[in-house]
């Protein structure tokens, strides 16, 4: 299934489940109304959700309307947590040529704790234009459920609910300057921004396996191809030795977002004031599972959406209908006792939903 995450006004916005081409989308509100919730009680309410979104493709949801994802924020408005990882060796090889202070031998994923309060939609834009050195990192990335603390990789892997395409935006001249000084990565990142539509493994036919996705990254600059990445080859680390290491001495919350870094290869890409970018993942022809990242760093018209604009084109977004709620698929009977985390039992409270964002994780600290 394919879930996205729709402006209302509010921090964490509201659910809607998208057609499998993208063209159409229905809300959730019956079974859920934000994403959170679901990764939560994930066993409960994802096969309700997969319900929902089979009468989606079937045709046969009652109140279906155009998915539009300039009306998206960011699938999941607030992390528990932002891990950042590096799997692909030959990037950070490629980042020394550049000057950059990066480790040269690694005998496990390196992974740093990234700054997840500026979460950007796939056409939102940041007063990005005044910073100089400004790359895009792109990557795939996995939202976790519950994740007992040292889990071994395969274990960890079972904690995958979504994949996403995340590009997590760097200053690199400020990052040059936080690495040669020993400094945590802090005023080099200044924003996260996401795809609109997050998926399944099981929406990557062929392409998902063992934590690792045979998918091409496509970068676009003013409408020119500028590199096409192939996120298989090079990745020596899956997501599940990620996760893993990422969980060795404490667990993950559900709601983490765990990156596999950019693929090695293209040249380094640096944007101006004017250009306009789009990233995509693609998996044969057509439109990438995740829909596309597409941003201008123009000058804004007044019109245009911010980062902090949560309540822009509101009006625009299709009303929510109380009669959605007959459209819930038959509920099933909760069992008394059911495991919620990856590698042990875990008993989910109800009102816990919210984003912790102190909640810690102890990587190898590094930019």
């Amino acid at each position: 299934m394919k879930l996205a995450t729709y402006r209302d006004g509010s921090r964490d916005g509201q659910l809607v489940v998208v057609s499998r081409d993208l063209s159409q989308a229905c809300y959730a509100n019956g079974i859920a109304t934000r994403l959170q919730q679901v990764l939560d009680d994930w066993n409960f309410m994802a096969p309700q959700l997969e319900a929902l979104s089979q009468a989606l493709n079937q045709g046969r949801a009652r109140h279906a309307f155009a998915f539009d994802p300039r009306q998206c924020q960011a699938p999941l408005p607030r992390l528990s947590a932002w891990i950042a990882g590096e799997a692909y060796p030959d990037r950070g090889q490629a980042l020394r040529e550049r000057g950059l202070a990066w480790p040269e031998q690694l005998s496990a994923p390196l992974l740093r704790v990234g700054g997840a309060e500026a979460q950007l939609g796939p056409t939102e834009t940041l007063d990005l234009q005044a910073m100089p050195g400004l790359e895009p990192e792109a990557q795939l990335a996995v939202l976790t459920g519950d994740l007992a603390q040292g889990a071994v990789p395969s274990q960890a892997l079972e904690s995958v609910r979504l994949l996403l395409l995340v590009n997590d935006w760097v200053l690199r001249p400020v990052q040059q300057e936080e690495l040669a000084a020993g400094r945590p990565a802090l005023h080099s990142r200044p924003a996260l921004q996401f795809a609109p539509v997050a998926v399944t493994p099981d929406e990557l036919p062929g392409a998902w396996y063992l934590g690792r996705a045979a998918l091409q990254l496509q970068l676009m600059r003013n409408g020119r191809k500028q590199a096409v990445l192939d996120a298989k080859a090079g990745m020596q680390w899956s997501f599940g030795d990620l996760l893993a290491e990422a969980a060795r001495n404490r667990p993950l919350r559900a709601g983490t977002l765990v990156g596999a870094g950019m693929p090695a290869g293209g040249k380094p890409l640096v944007l101006e004031a004017g250009d306009s970018l789009r990233i995509e993942f693609k998996l044969g022809e057509g439109p990438g599972p995740f829909g596309a990242i597409d941003m201008d760093l123009s000058e804004p018209d007044d019109g245009d959406r911010s980062a902090v604009d949560d309540g822009a084109d509101a009006a625009a977004v299709p009303p929510l209908d109380d009669e959605d709620a007959s459209e819930r698929p038959e509920v099933p009977q909760r069992d008394a006792a059911e495991p919620s985390a990856a590698g042990a039992p875990s008993e989910t409270t109800e009102g816990d939903t919210d984003a912790d964002p102190d909640a810690p994780v102890s990587p190898p600290a590094t930019a």
